[in-house]
């Protein structure tokens, strides 16, 4: 497995582990935020849609931070319902897979620029596999909070490490990446 394969599938994870989230909140719980200057689920979506449309769009021949880019608005809650905030999430993912399925490992080390800062592409890649994490994060302890003991386990369910290790544990060892089985289709095989 090869660098890009590698991003893809962590890219694809944390897009799964927030769409898990956003399918299981309603409009009203969407918008809901602690007190204080907190942000909602909506608004760290509307914030990672535009991050990711300006990032990733024409990805190797513009600046990452592009002039329509209107960062500051993205932390208003103007209106925001579950079907814009979803259709927000999925037009953002979609412009990153985009751009990815069209970069090879010739371009690893190509410059491109974000905020006239040049990067290599691997480390544009990076620095965006920082970013998204770190907010999925947030979406999902918000949720969390939110559904509070209604909310079931994205990952291994808390005191349920002892069966999952010896699950693991009674098979080969084999080489995979680990995103391989969560994001399997149903009825695909595991690779």
């Amino acid at each position: 497995m090869d660098f890009i394969d590698s991003a893809k599938k962590q890219f694809a994870y944390y897009r799964h582990l927030g769409a898990q989230t956003i399918d299981r909140l309603n409009d009203e719980q969407l918008v809901w935020h602690p007190e204080g200057d907190n942000n909602s689920i909506g608004i760290v979506v509307k914030h990672l849609w535009g991050n990711m449309m300006s990032r990733w769009t024409d990805f190797l021949t513009s600046d990452g931070e592009k002039e329509w880019r209107k960062r500051d608005e993205e932390f208003e809650n103007d209106g925001l319902t579950k079907i814009s905030i979803t259709h927000m999430w999925n037009e953002g993912w979609d412009c990153l897979e985009k751009a990815l399925a069209e970069i090879t490992n010739d371009d690893l080390e190509r410059i491109i620029y974000i905020r006239n800062q040049g990067h290599t592409v691997m480390e544009a890649i990076n620095r965006q596999l920082s970013h998204y994490p770190y907010h999925v994060g947030q979406i999902v302890f918000l949720g969390k909070m939110i559904l509070g003991a209604e909310w079931t386990s994205l990952s291994i369910p808390k005191g349920n490490s002892q069966v999952y290790n010896a699950d693991k544990f009674s098979k080969e060892q084999r080489r995979g990446h680990f995103t391989d089985e969560i994001l399997k289709k149903p009825g695909e095989k595991n690779a």
